[in-house]
């Protein structure tokens, strides 16, 4: 962890850069254990059993250990891959902006795109530096985990940056602190630990270069991971089946008992077990009192319908569909059950799509003022992103071809049927070059068949013969000369 020289504690807004660091410093180091315990549930690596006593812990902790029955991973991931951006389209150029999609392209957004996605509704917020290739002069797009970045907002504003600042560490422990402001940008040089020791420059975009991704933020309130609800629920999930697992081990096999047998000692005067259950098929006695027995194996079956309400919880407060949990024993539904099942979940996407819409149109603009674009301040800069409900493909088309009838252009109806910007961009071409060819054949107008062709004679006689006038006004025409 980077520890700062001096802490923040001057009354009033920072100042200076240090001031500006030490403030932002205590701002992430604030958060850090809850952005940690979300990703550890995320990933499963949380799992740790709850088990109702201690000696039990003891007695079977090596054994349930290394079990995993994680959701959290689920409900973020059917979110996720629903949402992909495919184009930036700016409404006062009347189309598909290729330039902003160039800037999409270079900086690899198509993979990067959806791990700032995760890790905004895993750990609430995700943050993306926009900057300039000193080389090429292109603008370099680099998604940041919250773990690293703080921000302070513009008093009175929710969506300008007054200062951020980022506090990275290398894998050789090595830090790089890096803070920008509209006025100037702070960086301490990499190694370095004395944040008197950085190097102040101006700042070429006067604005601040880092948009955040939160997740559903309020007003008045910081943003929420989508798993601090669920977190609570799939603790008491991992409860109840550690509580299955122990009865499993003790009372899911018939346990066997018997009166009147002699109890042995081993040479400790220990009592021994007279027989090994595993590997005697057949108990016998000779004293005729030895009565054997068995009592009857637990039902686990409570245990499985108390799990079975608690994932029902779980979707029901994730905006999960319940077929996704297999709550019905992996009976998925079909058709229109399945579009009403998923009808929570498509919603909350497209919600997410909101936030996270706005913040990639402020990346891209970014972009434009690196390259002193005047589309820089475009406000009608949109996000379009795939259709996040999953239907067939006979559904599909049929829409579309609806949509078609209604005169929707056909670009639009391309990009709603899944095809990418660049496919798009190729079949443009190709319509550009069917007209050509259409063109050309129009030009050189109709064309008698080759006499050898079928019907090329008769075809040939009636293409020479003159046109035929209207009989009924020749007829007329000869009566008034008589």
């Amino acid at each position: 962890m980077i520890i700062p020289p001096s802490g923040y504690s001057s009354v009033g807004p920072p100042k200076t850069p240090i001031d500006w660091l030490a403030f932002l410093q205590g701002k992430l180091t604030e958060n850090r254990d809850d952005l940690l315990k979300y990703i550890a549930y995320y990933e499963g690596e949380q799992q740790k059993m709850a088990f109702a006593q201690a000696r039990y812990k003891s007695a079977f902790r090596d054994l349930f250990n290394d079990w995993r029955d994680n959701f959290c991973g689920l409900i973020i991931d059917s979110a996720t891959e629903r949402m992909r951006v495919e184009a930036f389209r700016i409404a006062s150029e009347g189309g598909i902006s290729e330039e902003a999609w160039e800037f999409w392209q270079r900086n690899s957004l198509d993979s990067l795109s959806n791990a700032v996605h995760l890790d905004a509704m895993v750990q609430s917020r995700a943050y993306v530096i926009v900057w300039k290739d000193n080389k090429t002069g292109e603008p370099i797009v680099t998604p940041v985990s919250a773990e690293e970045m703080a921000v302070q907002y513009k008093p009175g504003s929710l969506t300008e940056l007054e200062a951020a600042a980022r506090f990275f560490q290398d894998s050789w422990g090595r830090t790089w602190v890096t803070l920008w402001t509209e006025d100037y940008v702070y960086e301490v040089p990499l190694g370095k630990t004395e944040w008197e020791q950085g190097t102040r420059k101006p700042n070429p975009l006067k604005r601040v270069p880092v948009v955040p991704f939160h997740n559903r933020s309020r007003i008045n309130g910081d943003p929420y991971s989508d798993l601090a609800n669920v977190i609570p629920i799939q603790d008491a999930i991992n409860k109840i089946t550690s509580d299955a697992l122990l009865a499993s081990e003790f009372a899911a096999w018939p346990q066997r008992w018997v009166t009147g047998l002699e109890i042995q000692e081993d040479e400790n005067g220990k009592p021994k077990a007279p027989y090994d259950i595993g590997v005697d098929k057949l108990l016998q006695a000779e004293n005729p009192e030895v009565v054997f027995g068995q009592f009857e194996a637990s039902n686990l079956s409570n245990y499985v319908n108390f799990i079975n309400l608690l994932v029902q919880h779980l979707s029901s407060v994730s905006r999960t569909p319940s077929h996704y949990f297999l709550v019905n024993q992996g009976t998925a539904p079909s058709g229109e059950a399945i579009i009403s099942a998923e009808a929570g979940l498509v919603s909350k996407v497209k919600e997410r799509m909101l936030y996270f819409g706005e913040a990639w149109e402020q990346v891209i603009r970014l972009c434009f003022l690196i390259k002193k674009d005047k589309r820089a301040e475009e406000v009608s800069l949109e996000t379009v992103w795939a259709d996040p409900e999953y239907r067939t493909e006979a559904q599909h088309i049929d829409s579309l071809l609806k949509l078609n009838q209604l005169d929707v252009p056909k670009e639009l109806l391309w990009m709603r049927a899944g095809f990418s910007a660049t496919e798009i961009e190729a079949f443009r071409e190709m319509r550009r070059e069917d007209a050509k060819e259409q063109r050309k054949l129009a030009e050189l107008g109709p064309q008698a068949p080759e006499p050898g062709a079928p019907g090329g004679n008769k075809a040939a006689a009636m293409a020479a013969k003159p046109p035929q006038g209207n009989s009924g006004n020749v007829a007329r025409k000869l009566n008034e000369k008589k």
